[in-house]
């Protein structure tokens, strides 16, 4: 080799750094796009629908059976007989019997029921007012409180007897002054019976005055 050959010089090819950082950047990207491109065809492949060979035209199918004769069944069965009709024998019913007349003469007498009583006449008053019964007019009670504290005095008592004796209304006519004497008498008389007014020979309501004495010293 000659003394006086230029020395060689080596050429290195290198890149900026950010070329290869952008690169790289793009190598992985698409990466990640093969792989869900592969993984989205995988699955899709599952779900395929075989496809079937197409069937004979309708032309080239056989020719169905003739039907059978019209006499005879499909099952070759004979034809059902419709059931002789027997004639039935109906009986007759029986004519009923005439009624045979029955003279009334000898019919018996319907049994008697038991005789009802009239009701007892009501007793009536002499007159247009009514009068006590005797022994039906029992006193009055002497009040414990009007005796001791010595109270006395005449009760003017209002009855309305009705038709039937019995007394349906009491009013006071006079006070004697104690409402215990009061009381009392008004009690009495209505416990007491009568017989009722007459009008007519009839039973009719009618009213009494009836007074009462109170004497704390008898």
């Amino acid at each position: 080799m000659p003394a006086n050959a230029p020395p060689e010089h080596e050429y290195v090819f290198r890149l900026p750094r950010s070329a290869m950082r952008i690169a790289g950047i793009a190598f992985g990207i698409g990466l990640v796009l093969f792989v869900l491109v592969w993984w989205t065809g995988r699955d899709h492949a599952f779900y395929k629908v075989e496809t079937t060979a197409p069937g004979k035209p309708l032309s080239e199918l056989e020719a169905l059976p003739e039907p059978l004769a019209g006499s005879q069944g499909a099952s070759d069965m004979p034809d059902a007989r419709a059931p002789e009709e027997r004639p039935q024998l109906v009986e007759a019913a029986p004519e009923p019997a005439m009624p045979v007349p029955v003279d009334e003469g000898e019919l018996p007498a319907p049994p008697a029921g038991p005789a009802t009583e009239a009701p007892a006449p009501v007793a009536l008053a002499p007159g247009d007012q009514p009068v006590p019964i005797s022994g039906q007019t029992p006193p009055p009670r002497y009040p414990a409180e009007a005796l001791r504290r010595g109270e006395s005095g005449t009760v003017l008592v209002r009855v309305e007897v009705d038709a039937n004796g019995t007394p349906s209304g009491v009013a006071l006519m006079q006070r004697s002054g104690s409402r215990d004497l009061d009381r009392a008498a008004m009690e009495a008389v209505r416990r007491w019976r009568f017989l009722p007014a007459q009008r007519d020979g009839r039973p009719v309501p009618g009213s009494l005055v009836i007074p009462m004495d109170f004497k704390a010293d008898q």
